[in-house]
């Protein structure tokens, strides 16, 4: 069984930065595609980032350009960098690692991040 823990969520003024920490336990992270999602109150919940085995990234429409997403394998951990933040990136941000060959994904408990002036 995976166990995700998110991290780094709170409040920013807009234009600041954030960054989200998500600890992986209890598998073998590596072999996992992890992924960010967000949900904002009454919205479905938007992928944010992917980044694969071999450290493929790719982004969301709405946060490419500001957001940067990395793995450390030593340390099972995922990371999404974002700057430039507006009110529209307040949500629950969810770590996701995903096993391609069961197509099973593992979910965290979520990190609430509030933009706000």
């Amino acid at each position: 069984q995976v166990q995700l823990v998110e991290s780094g969520g709170g409040s920013v003024q807009p234009g600041g930065s954030r960054k989200l920490s998500c600890a992986a336990s209890g598998t073998n992270f590596a072999l996992y595609e992890m992924r960010w999602y967000r949900q904002a109150p009454g919205k479905e919940r938007e992928l944010v980032a992917i980044i694969t085995t071999t450290g493929f990234t790719t982004y969301g429409d709405s946060v490419l350009g500001r957001v940067i997403i990395s793995r450390d394998s030593a340390k099972n951990m995922v990371y999404l960098q974002m700057n430039s933040l507006k009110s529209e990136d307040t949500a629950v941000y969810y770590c996701n690692a995903f096993d391609s060959s069961t197509r099973i994904s593992h979910w965290g408990q979520g990190t609430q991040v509030t933009v706000s002036s």
